[in-house]
């Protein structure tokens, strides 16, 4: 039976897919939830059934030094992360002698960290830059039909973050508000988002989009 790993939002096994606005906190999110699963406490008001573990977490946004700076007061009093806790970014100035493309050999690096560490589970932050387009649904399919491959080959739990295009703030979110929404939303097993009340732009909410395990 699979088992949550943050509340219903997110089950093992699953390929879920976490979108948002720009700056609403997707990011912020992920690693809390990344945090929560490697020490095995749950976050207040999420169900946590799954037993402390490796988490590969994927930062292709923030750079090590931007990182510590929103984990830290002016880079001290560091807040802790278990040991289990991965954070792996793309070393820029790597010398990638291959004939595979860009992405081929990204999905190659991710496939030998999974096996070297052992990990069931992996957040992946964010879908763009796995693929250069993902607005397109004839370049979102290889894209999921790769990240499915993997998750089935290696029995992972996948959360990849997304963003949405430009929307119209007054209209209830929707599937049609994630990037390259039909294809991503078909092949995913569940997904989520945040958004911004209306009421007073410092709140925030989760809204359910797609579920199968409950």
């Amino acid at each position: 039976i699979p088992k949550r790993l943050f509340g219903n939002f997110w089950f093992e096994s699953e390929l879920c897919i976490l979108f948002a606005d720009t700056n609403l906190g997707k990011s912020i999110l992920a690693v809390q939830i990344a945090d929560s699963i490697s020490k095995g406490l749950p976050i207040e008001g999420f169900e946590l059934e799954a037993t402390s573990q490796p988490v590969l977490y994927f930062d292709f946004e923030l750079s090590d030094k931007q990182f510590e700076n929103r984990y830290s007061v002016n880079y001290k009093n560091h807040y802790y992360f278990s040991d289990l806790l991965l954070r792996i970014e793309i070393n820029h100035n790597a010398d990638i002698q291959t004939e595979l493309s860009f992405e081929e050999a990204l999905f190659s690096e991710v496939e030998k960290l999974i096996i070297q560490q052992g990990a069931k589970i992996l957040i992946i932050d964010n879908l763009t830059y796995l693929k250069t387009e993902t607005e397109k649904a004839k370049d979102a399919l290889p894209l999921m039909k790769e990240l499915k491959k993997l998750k089935a080959k290696h029995n992972l739990s996948i959360l990849a973050l997304a963003h949405t295009p430009k929307r119209d703030l007054s209209k209830p979110i929707t599937r049609n508000d994630l990037q390259g929404s039909k294809m991503l939303i078909n092949f995913c097993d569940s997904c989520f988002c945040i958004g911004e009340s209306s009421h007073d732009s410092s709140l925030r909410y989760l809204k359910q989009i797609k579920q199968r395990n409950c």
